[in-house]
């Protein structure tokens, strides 16, 4: 019964511990916030239509989607236009990182 009970408790504590992981969103500072999305504004890109994909924190973007500079001081993020929604982008995962509309 102890090692069922040590087994369970250990299963938690991996569920939890991935959870909290995937959970973690990027940190970005409101001023470059700010730059990133008067950018965005000022240089927007075609959409591009990409059945099954949902743009959403964590969705991985296939390799056929045209990830865009952004032409600001330190900012590593690339952005897209993706079935009408605009996402920023971690172009060394390809997934979206942040919805900005």
């Amino acid at each position: 019964m102890e090692k069922h009970l040590f087994g369970v408790t250990a299963a938690m504590a991996l569920v939890i511990g991935t959870g909290a992981a995937l959970a973690q969103a990027v940190v970005i500072e409101p001023q470059q916030e700010t730059v990133i999305k008067e950018y965005v504004t000022k240089h927007k890109v075609t959409a591009v239509d990409v059945p099954n994909v949902k743009i959403a924190v964590g969705t991985a973007l296939p390799d056929t989607v045209e990830l865009h500079t952004i032409d600001a001081p330190n900012v590593t993020y690339r952005y897209v236009n993706v079935n009408g929604t605009t996402a920023l982008v971690d172009p060394g995962t390809r997934k979206v990182i942040r919805v900005l509309d």
